[in-house]
């Protein structure tokens, strides 16, 4: 008895140790949850991402697709219609006989009929209303694709936001890791006796501003992830990152185009000023569509029937024998002449002129638009030029002053006020370096866009 109990306290001791020896021995077989995988998201996958699920487009694409089926039932209009009818009467009571008496008689008619007509001439309404149609379709398509362009372009402003502040963090990073440096040279040194308590406590200051520096713009990047993932509408932005695009080059060698020659290349690809020149040639047919309500319209009419009778107090012949005898067919032409509908025809000549004056007067305001819209990325992307060359040489002046600072500090010819006044500078330039850098890519972009069909 007692070897087996020193054999079950040796066998607890082995699982002891090899317990310690193997920590995920010990745990749970559940398997932790691991944090979703990080993706970083190009610009470009982030603009096909946004064009494919964004809802206003979708909205967009239903129009379209409302505005086929309008020219569909336009062009089935030229169609012969073909329409069916059966009809049931029963009367009772006292009715006018042959022999010009009253008798109380009961009465059965039973009627079928199946008619057609196609339209001739018609002054050329359907001929108007399918043009109109069409060029509402192509409108629609052009809207789509307005609709498209907004969303690119929300998408790169979005995008980057998200950039510039992803690279600021980084800048705040760098800065937390200097200031965190300077902090251990200091205590080494107030260690060894060879610097002040006070100069150990402003650096220990520093770190914590830095951290909350740092912190905050963590915050900062945090929500410009949330809102680009909105926009391309992510359920999360968790795991949602994204990736730098090559900003880099000589930024002074690059030559903008003239807001001239954009807007010339612009007004004939750009679908918000297209689908105004569609609207206007709607207009247009709209005026000859209402002019056709003054012509003639000449219809081509044909149809068949026949009809079962039955009186009560009569023998009447079968059903099948009076549908046979009394069977009928007829064509024929019907023509309608307008000659007075209460001036409803010259009034509605006179809104679809002034609708047609409304849509020119909306072209212009478009194309005005456009030209303003070319003027102003074009000088945003000049004043980004500019910035950028200044930026450079203020960052490179920023880090060679905080260098000589540096050593100074290091070598107890500076305080730290000063060391920590050319720290901040650098980091500003560093950030005016970063952001004029992506904005001078995000109006070039821009600009471009304008001499580009989407």
């Amino acid at each position: 008895m007692k070897a087996f109990i020193l054999s079950l306290l040796a066998l607890s001791l082995v699982s002891s140790a090899s317990a310690q020896d193997n920590p995920s021995a010990s745990q749970p077989a559940s398997v932790p949850s691991q944090p979703k995988e990080v993706r970083q998201w190009t610009l470009q996958e982030c603009i096909d991402h946004a064009l494919t699920h964004n809802l206003s487009i979708q909205l967009r694409e239903d129009n379209v697709q409302q505005q086929e089926i309008a020219l569909s039932t336009s062009r089935n209009s030229r169609l012969p219609d073909l329409s069916g009818s059966v009809g049931e009467s029963v009367s009772f009571g006292r009715a006018l006989t042959a022999n010009n008496t009253y008798a109380n008689r009961n009465t059965q008619n039973t009627n079928f009929g199946l008619s057609t007509s196609v339209p001739l001439i018609t002054g050329g309404r359907l001929v108007h209303d399918v043009r109109m149609k069409r060029l509402g379709l192509d409108a629609a398509l052009a809207d789509c694709d307005k609709a498209r362009e907004d969303v690119t372009l929300n998408v790169m402003s979005a995008y980057l936001e998200a950039i510039y502040q992803k690279d600021l963090t980084e800048v705040a990073e760098r800065q937390l890791d200097l200031s965190r440096m300077q902090h251990r040279r200091l205590q080494l040194l107030f260690d060894n006796q060879k610097a002040s308590e006070a100069d150990v406590a402003q650096a220990r200051s520093a770190v914590a501003q830095d951290e909350l520096a740092l912190t905050q713009q963590h915050n900062a990047y945090t929500i410009a992830l949330l809102a680009l993932s909105q926009l391309l509408e992510l359920p999360s932005p968790d795991g949602f990152d994204v990736s730098r695009p090559d900003a880099s080059g000589a930024v002074e060698e690059v030559v903008l185009p003239s807001p001239e020659v954009v807007y010339s290349e612009a007004q004939g690809i750009k679908p918000q000023v297209l689908s105004e020149q569609l609207r206007l040639r709607s207009a247009e047919e709209g005026v000859k569509l209402a002019r056709s309500a003054l012509f003639p319209s000449l219809y081509f009419n044909a149809g068949l029937g026949s009809s079962y009778y039955k009186t009560s107090g009569f023998n009447s012949p079968s059903f099948h024998n009076q549908l046979r005898d009394n069977f009928s067919q007829y064509f024929g032409l019907s023509l309608s002449v307008p000659i007075f509908n209460r001036l409803s025809t010259r009034n509605n000549i006179r809104s679809a002129r002034l609708q047609v004056h409304a849509q020119e007067i909306q072209l212009e305001e478009t194309r005005k638009s456009l030209y303003k819209e070319i003027q102003q990325a074009y000088y945003n992307a000049l004043a980004a030029q500019r910035q950028c060359a200044s930026s450079d040489a203020a960052l490179a002046a920023a880090q060679s002053a905080f260098s000589l600072m540096q050593r100074k500090y290091e070598n107890g010819k500076a305080s730290a006020t000063e060391f920590q006044e050319a720290k901040t500078n650098v980091q500003r330039a560093e950030a005016s370096d970063i952001q004029s850098r992506y904005t001078f890519y995000f109006r070039r972009r821009i600009l471009e866009f304008y001499r580009t069909r989407l």
